[in-house]
């Protein structure tokens, strides 16, 4: 099979047009929102995301999990409440998991960075990546531009669970530079057959365990 360029410029080759294809359907999968999964409380009912009274959070800001706010189902999954979460920060990066287990409640993953590492005279003088669930950084031959124990405590990968659509599209329109605001509420995910995946309730861990896990109530642009 072939085909034509306009203008007629000549024939195209079947693997040009495969490709073509493909980057195409990508562009499109990758302006989708993530799928949301519908809250339920233990009775079935949908339950809304009740956002947590969290005022300025130029830091991440971590409240106790009040008594009024119980676990509830993400289809098969049992999400725990551990703390009420707000932070705003800087979007280092954003990546999108439509395989594994994990990408059935949270779609996508952001690096974000705040105090020091919402500069971008700092964050731009790292190579940073993400992948396997996991934020990477590097620095040339120069050195790191912070202490590392500052650019652990001053970012991480978070995972996110949009607790609706509008929610979901507004993180799928996240990109990176841009300053935004979280609000939510850091959670356990585990099923009843044992899977289990639990959040970090700290900011100055690293490594397997270290990423937040969060329900995220509502997206906010900050200037």
């Amino acid at each position: 099979m072939s085909g034509l360029f306009p203008g007629g410029l000549g024939p195209v080759p079947r693997t040009l047009l495969l490709v073509m294809a493909g980057c195409l359907a990508f562009g499109w999968w990758q302006s989708r929102a993530p799928s949301v999964v519908p809250a339920r409380d233990p009775s079935g009912a949908p339950a809304a995301c009740v956002m947590p009274r969290i005022g300025p959070a130029p830091s991440p800001v971590q409240l106790a999990t009040p008594p009024a706010m119980p676990p509830f189902q993400l289809d098969e999954h049992r999400a725990t409440p551990r703390a009420g979460f707000a932070v705003e920060a800087t979007v280092l990066g954003v990546e999108r998991y439509r395989f594994g287990r994990e990408a059935a409640v949270s779609p996508l993953d952001l690096a974000l960075g705040w105090g020091p590492m919402s500069d971008p005279a700092v964050y731009e003088t790292l190579d940073i990546s993400q992948s396997g669930r996991w934020y990477h950084y590097r620095w040339g031959p120069e050195g790191p531009p912070l202490p590392l124990e500052t650019i652990i405590a001053s970012s991480s990968n978070m995972h996110m669970i949009p607790a609706t659509p509008a929610v979901a599209q507004r993180l799928a329109d996240l990109e990176t530079g841009r300053r935004v605001r979280l609000t939510g509420w850091l959670v356990d995910i585990e099923t009843a057959e044992g899977y289990r995946w639990s959040t970090s309730l700290r900011r100055d861990d690293s490594g397997d365990g270290a990423c937040e896990i969060v329900y995220v109530c509502e997206v906010a642009a900050l200037p």
